[in-house]
């Protein structure tokens, strides 16, 4: 990433026991070749937190660690049974209208570090997808992950032909403003329009789980980042069809 990150700004909540932070797109969650990565961060803030689960690098949102050994194991039982509940935003071309739609494929990490569908070799992988949003060319998601796969919501989403907004690995395409603004015209001196998306747009938002210091069940949420919220904007202003509208 371009600037510095401060730790502390990343804070969504803190207590005695655990702490949640809003993970910025294009950091990664654990160590790469560079320093800026949550759990080096994180260790700076305070050498005993531990990272109890990751998003992938251009994923933006909520993540949780634990201060204490026995309430990272804590948490980890509930990633395990699947009692820790996480829901994401994601944008999708085209108008679609998702009512638990549950997308049950099973996926297969290949040798290029890219994930592939595989009915045979793949580990089982279950997302429920809802619509959040309609608008005129784009769908706002709400995708829940029932199994944590690697890249799964992602590779889910372009198996059912919906690839998500600027994930160019999986086949998305980027967000123009000349494609959504009614006569749209480039600035004076630009040579080539410049998406309003950097990278793809998926923002891990919620997390519900069992605090492990008081055994009571609690929900965490994160705001969308600068840039998804950007072009949520765009497509409020330019790409709103009071026609598209989700049923309650």
């Amino acid at each position: 990433m371009g600037k510095f990150i401060k730790f502390e700004d990343l804070i969504v909540f803190e207590d005695d026991d655990i702490l949640i932070v809003n993970k910025p797109s294009g950091m990664s969650s654990l160590d790469d070749k560079s320093n800026q990565n949550i759990l080096t961060l994180a260790k700076k803030y305070n050498p005993e937190l531990q990272l109890c689960h990751r998003l992938d690098k251009m994923t933006s949102g909520i993540l949780l660690l634990s201060k204490k050994e026995e309430h990272y194991r804590h948490i980890a039982m509930q990633f395990e049974k699947r009692k820790i509940h996480k829901q994401y935003l994601a944008l999708i071309e085209g108008i679609h209208r998702f009512e638990k739609h549950k997308i049950d494929l099973k996926l297969l990490v290949s040798t290029n570090r890219k994930v592939i569908v595989s009915k045979k070799e793949g580990k089982p992988s279950m997302t429920i997808v809802n619509t959040e949003t309609i608008y005129k060319h784009y769908t706002l998601l709400r995708c829940e992950p029932v199994t944590g796969r690697m890249h799964q919501i992602r590779v889910h989403l372009a198996a059912q032909g919906h690839p998500i907004v600027g994930d160019e690995l999986y086949g998305g395409k980027d967000l123009f403003l000349s494609a959504i603004k009614p006569k749209y015209r480039s600035g004076k001196f630009s040579e080539e329009e410049q998406p309003l998306n950097h990278g793809y747009l998926l923002h891990a938002f919620s997390l519900s789980f069992t605090h492990p210091g008081t055994e009571t069940p609690v929900k965490f949420e994160a705001p969308l980042n600068k840039n998804f919220e950007v072009c949520k904007k765009m497509l409020e202003k330019f790409d709103k069809d009071k026609h598209m509208q989700t049923e309650d």
